[in-house]
């Protein structure tokens, strides 16, 4: 009896004209919302696979985020975007399907790693994929302790490592940059981190050792300070 071949994995999601459109519009949009000032764009590289890893702090960083980078970033997405029901279930589904989210289910398990599997294949495409370590935004405004799913991902596709520090979002409201000493939002896009000398290091210390780098990379950029706990108030 033959044995059947395993299934093909699925193709990467990718962004569709709505994130480029979109993307055209948010970006003059945000510019005069809220004036983002950004520093280290350049380091983000040109080509090839990027894992993007940010501290949290507000909604408008899944957004503030992509306008800021050279490149197209697809994020990790609630996966009650994509199974609302009704018409506005229905939008929203299209919508974020259009923009490339990945659904991701607030669980561990199979389907935690199904989202790792789905971000690992955006970035084996050569595409940019973004994350937070923390897995959900801070409302103490201390930066947790990271998960283990981004160290997994950059040690499973070899994509260079880009933190991100994220400053002023969690307070930013639209026009308040015109207020006289309301400090604008910044974007800082820090240098890729090296991991080479990771290269034979175990699976597992390596893992925890890329995610302590990559928090503390994250809390040098951002100026949080670190709580030594993993976040478990934030519930989005």
């Amino acid at each position: 009896m033959t044995t059947p071949a395993p299934p093909s994995p699925a193709p990467a999601p990718r962004p569709g004209a709505v994130y480029f459109i979109g993307r055209v519009i948010l970006r003059p949009l945000f510019w005069l919302l809220y004036r983002p000032r950004i520093v280290g764009r350049d380091n983000v590289p040109a080509r090839g696979p990027v894992l993007l890893v940010s501290n949290h702090l507000a909604s408008l960083d899944t957004l503030i985020i992509p306008t800021s980078a050279t490149r197209p970033v697809q994020f990790l997405t609630k996966s009650s975007y994509f199974t609302g029901p009704g018409v506005l279930g229905r939008v929203k589904r299209w919508f974020f399907t259009s923009v490339g989210g990945v659904p991701v289910h607030r669980a561990t398990g199979r389907d935690a790693r199904a989202a790792l599997d789905a971000g690992s294949s955006i970035l084996r495409a050569g595409s940019v994929f973004a994350v937070f370590p923390e897995g959900t935004r801070s409302r103490d405004g201390h930066l947790h302790e990271g998960h283990g799913g981004a160290a997994w991902m950059a040690r499973s596709t070899g994509a260079a490592v880009v933190p991100v520090g994220l400053i002023g979002t969690s307070t930013a409201k639209p026009l308040g940059h015109l207020l006289p000493g309301r400090p604008r939002l910044e974007v800082r896009f820090g240098e890729p981190l090296d991991l080479s000398d990771l290269a034979d290091v175990p699976d597992g210390k390596a893992r925890r050792e890329i995610t302590e780098r990559m928090m503390a990379a994250i809390a040098r950029l951002s100026g949080q300070e670190r709580s030594g706990s993993v976040n478990a108030t934030s519930r989005d």
